[in-house]
């Protein structure tokens, strides 16, 4: 955005439009980090939080009609609705949501109002052996591309493959570590 060189270690804004991130240095990256402001460029937050009682079960991710176990979800001001992505080989891919599908899990999880638009995301894993309710945290949008980017690498086959679901679990453990739990807060 600006002439001043970038080390290895940064933060992102996002392009609302394009949903494109884009590498800043500090100053242009606190130029868009006002809640309020109708900017194209968004400021990406470093938050993130864990949901403990977060509530989806088997039907409601069959609902949502996501063909993986894993998936992001953040708000987009620009078309007005949420949003769903999941990794697969070729990158990140967008699903469409059924009407009322992603509601239901919203009314299910209040706590869910907190998500910054455009710049946060809920990542949640499915519901499964391991985990009856899905596993959900909140965390910066540029945190989910980061996933999908690992994944890419190393994607085997329809499911990823061994060495996929072991980035996953690294991941979520480095994200368990940085996260606190929600626990009623507005931001």
């Amino acid at each position: 955005m600006c002439a001043e060189p970038i080390g290895d270690s940064h933060p992102h804004v996002v392009h609302l439009d394009s949903r494109a991130l884009l590498c800043t240095c500090r100053g242009c990256y606190l130029l868009f980090s006002s809640e309020g402001a109708q900017q194209r460029y968004r400021a990406v937050p470093e938050r993130y939080l864990s949901f403990p009682g977060f509530r989806l079960g088997t039907a409601q991710w069959a609902a949502l009609e996501i063909p993986v176990g894993l998936a992001f979800f953040f708000a987009s001001s620009v078309s007005g609705r949420t949003v769903a992505f999941y990794p697969g080989p070729a990158g990140a891919t967008e699903s469409e949501l059924p009407l009322g599908a992603w509601e239901s899990v919203a009314a299910d999880n209040p706590q869910l109002d907190t998500m910054v638009p455009d710049t946060e995301a809920l990542i949640v894993r499915a519901p499964g052996a391991e985990r009856a309710m899905g596993e959900a945290h909140l965390v910066p949008i540029d945190a989910c591309y980061g996933l999908v980017g690992l994944l890419r690498q190393v994607w085997r086959g329809f499911d990823g493959g061994q060495d996929a679901r072991a980035r996953v679990e690294a991941w979520f453990r480095s994200v368990d570590g940085r996260s606190r739990p929600w626990g009623g807060d507005a931001r």
